[in-house]
C-alpha cells in the first residue's frame, strides 16, 4: 500500500481503527476480531488505531497486543488516553454530539505517565509508536498536557505525539511545547473538516488522520437500520427517521460509485485521500472481505472531472441529525 507521512512518521495511506472490534456495532468474538486484523494487516493497513477507552478496562488495547504478537515490527501502533479515568480521578465535561451529551475528561499533566504506562501494558509493547490526548481537557491548558506527552518521547516510552478532536488554536498551542505528528479529527462525505484546522496542520506539517472516514458506515450504503447494541443508536443521523432521509441524500453518491465500478465506501475512501497528500483513514470493520475492499481504494485514482462531480453532488447534500463533535 502506497505510504503517507504524518510528520516524521510514514504509515500506509489507510489504517484500521480497532474500535469496531469491541462491540460497537454489535458483539464481535475473539475468532471474529482476530480474523479481521490479520485481514488488515495482511492487506497493508499496519498502521492500527485503538484507545485505552474502547471496550472494558482496556480490552480493546489488550485485544490489539495480542493479535499483533509476533508482527510488531510492521505494526504502527497508535492509542490515546484521557477518557479512561482512573479510579478516585474526577474528569471534566467536553460536550459530543451523541444523545448522552458528554464525555469526561482528565488529562492532567501528573496522569499522562501512569496513562501511557497502563498503556503499554495493555498493549505489551515497549513503546507506543503514536500517543494521542484523546479529547483536549476543558480544565488543563494543552501545552501543559503535551509538556508531559514530551517527556514520555525523552524516556522512550512515546515515539511519536498525536492530538484528537482539537481546534487549530489548540494545535499552535501545542505544537509550539513539541512537535505534533498527526491531528485526528473526524472527517469524511459526512463531516468535513474545519477549513481552519486543516491549514494549521499543512502550515506546521503535521498530518490528519480522519477517524470515521466512512461515516460510521453510513457511506458503505448499506445501512438500512441497526440492530441491538448498536453503539449508533447514541447517533441523532441514525435515528430511523434521519437515516432514511440521509440515505435519500446521498443517493447520487452511491450512483456514482456504480458509474466508476467501484463500491462506495471505496469513493468516500479515495475521494478523502484525495483531499490532502498528508490525510490518511483510519476505517474499521469487521468482515475480512470489506477490510480488503476497503484497502484497495488506497490504489484507486480519481481525475479531476470526477472529484469535481463529487463535490457538486456533495455541496447540494444537507445532512439531517447534526456531528457527532
Amino acid at each position: 500500500m502506497t505510504a503517507r507521512d504524518l510528520g516524521a512518521l510514514r504509515v500506509p495511506a489507510l489504517g484500521f481503527g480497532a474500535m469496531v472490534l469491541s462491540g460497537v456495532y454489535g458483539e464481535v468474538d475473539d475468532a471474529r476480531a482476530e480474523a479481521a486484523l490479520t485481514a488488515a494487516l495482511d492487506a497493508g493497513a499496519v498502521h492500527v488505531d485503538t484507545s485505552d477507552a474502547y471496550g472494558a478496562d482496556g480490552d480493546n488495547e489488550r485485544l490489539v497486543g495480542r493479535l499483533i504478537k509476533g508482527r510488531r515490527d510492521e505494526v504502527v501502533v497508535a492509542t490515546k488516553f484521557g477518557l479512561a479515568l482512573f479510579e478516585g480521578e474526577a474528569g471534566r465535561s467536553q460536550p459530543v454530539g451523541y444523545a448522552f451529551g458528554e464525555l469526561r475528561v482528565n488529562a492532567e499533566p501528573r496522569l499522562v505517565r501512569r496513562y501511557a504506562e497502563r498503556s503499554l501494558r495493555n498493549l505489551g509493547v515497549d513503546a507506543i509508536d503514536l500517543y494521542y490526548a484523546h479529547y483536549p481537557d476543558p480544565g488543563v491548558p494543552i501545552e501543559e498536557t503535551v509538556g508531559a506527552m514530551a517527556e514520555l518521547v525523552k524516556d522512550g516510552l512515546v515515539k511519536h505525539i498525536g492530538l484528537s478532536n482539537v481546534t487549530a488554536a489548540q494545535v499552535r498551542a501545542a505544537h509550539a511545547v513539541h512537535p505534533v505528528a498527526a491531528v485526528q479529527n473526524e472527517w469524511s462525505m459526512w463531516r468535513p473538516i474545519e477549513p481552519e484546522l486543516l491549514a494549521t496542520t499543512r502550515e506546521l506539517g503535521i498530518g490528519v488522520v480522519a477517524w470515521s472516514p466512512l461515516g460510521n458506515g453510513f457511506l458503505t450504503g448499506t445501512v438500512q437500520g441497526l440492530g441491538a447494541g448498536d453503539f449508533r443508536h447514541h447517533a441523532p443521523r441514525f435515528s430511523t427517521e434521519n437515516l432514511a432521509r440521509n440515505n435519500d441524500r446521498y443517493a447520487p453518491i452511491r450512483a456514482l460509485a456504480g458509474e466508476l465500478e467501484i463500491t462506495p465506501a471505496q469513493l468516500a475512501l479515495a475521494w478523502l485521500l484525495h483531499q490532502d497528500e498528508h490525510v490518511v483513514a483510519i476505517p474499521g470493520s469487521r468482515t475480512p472481505a470489506h477490510i480488503r475492499e476497503n484497502a484497495a481504494a488506497a490504489g484507486i485514482t480519481l481525475d479531476p472531472a470526477t472529484l469535481a462531480r463529487v463535490d457538486q453532488a456533495l455541496a447540494g447534500i444537507e445532512v439531517t441529525g447534526g456531528t457527532l463533535l
